[in-house]
């Protein structure tokens, strides 16, 4: 499993690397923070799903390389946003200061906001089918939208220094953090040309594989170091929002981490011949301490 975890690492590393160079660009400024960040590092979980999603279904993965890297390229502007001053305010992404930080305020949104425009370029330009493409172009504005990141972010805001009860945040999070993951898979399944059990499957396994690593993210705030993270500890805690970890307490956050990455995984069994791979990253991602 490791083998194509790190097959799948190089190839998506150099795939988002022949991407936005300042010599092509009317503004090198802006390409270089957008590179900055996209490739800064990162677990690239979302678009190793699109690929292993088209695997299993039968495609050809590098098929699905412009999908995969379009949806790491929406996924890094959300965090280029997330760490401005406006919202989380944070000084480190992955170990390296914020793109705010490292160029200024201004040319971290319009960073972001070229890398999401970016995103969708990938997926029309793709050498796939129209029918392919517009699927997934639909699928990942939907994720990136109102009932996306964007209104999981609205709701994330509106929270603070209020004290949430689980059903609350898990509500926050469905749009936040697993909206995008069940992108990735499903896109992967339409790239690979799945049927319609396995989009089923696909997003039910995405789904708790979301809330999973979430309630994960939420107790490695509380229980990790800013040098295993890469970024700040602490800091949702400073901003007054409710966790996973506050809320529930580590204990009851490990169990749940466990128990819905079970479902996710029991998810994936009888719509797919092939799960070992996903299963495997599951519990990696469950255990992971950054």
């Amino acid at each position: 499993m490791k083998a194509l975890f790190d097959e799948y690492i190089d190839t998506i590393n150099s795939a988002l690397d022949g991407y936005f160079h300042p010599e092509d660009s009317v503004s090198p400024r802006l390409v270089e923070a957008m590179r900055y960040s996209l490739l800064a590092g990162g677990k690239r979980v979302r678009p190793m799903l699109v690929l292993e999603f088209c695997r299993i279904c039968g495609g050809n993965y590098a098929e699905a390389l412009p999908v995969a890297c379009a949806i790491e390229m929406l996924h890094t502007y959300s965090l280029i946003h997330d760490d401005l001053p406006c919202m989380d305010n944070d000084d480190l992404r992955r170990g390296k200061p914020t793109c705010h930080r490292q160029f200024d305020e201004a040319t971290a949104v319009l960073a972001g906001d070229a890398l999401q425009a970016e995103a969708f370029s990938t997926i029309l330009g793709a050498d796939l089918d129209d029918g392919v493409k517009a699927a997934c172009a639909g699928i990942l504005a939907r994720a990136a939208g109102t009932a996306g990141i964007c209104g999981g972010q609205m709701l994330d805001i509106q929270s603070e220094g209020i004290l949430l009860s689980q059903r609350e945040l898990g509500e926050i999070h469905r749009h936040k953090t697993s909206a995008m993951i069940e992108a990735a898979c499903a896109m992967g399944v339409a790239v690979g040309h799945g049927s319609d059990v396995q989009m089923k499957a696909a997003v039910s396994f995405a789904s708790d594989l979301g809330l999973a690593f979430q309630v994960r993210d939420d107790l490695l705030d509380t229980i990790s170091t800013v040098e295993e993270l890469g970024k700040p500890i602490g800091s949702d805690a400073q901003n007054q929002k409710s966790t996973f970890a506050t809320v529930m307490g580590r204990e009851a956050c490990e169990s749940l981490v466990e128990r819905k990455t079970e479902s996710a995984k029991e998810a994936l069994r009888g719509a797919f011949s092939d799960t070992a791979f996903l299963e495997w990253l599951a519990d990696l991602l469950a255990e992971r301490r950054n």
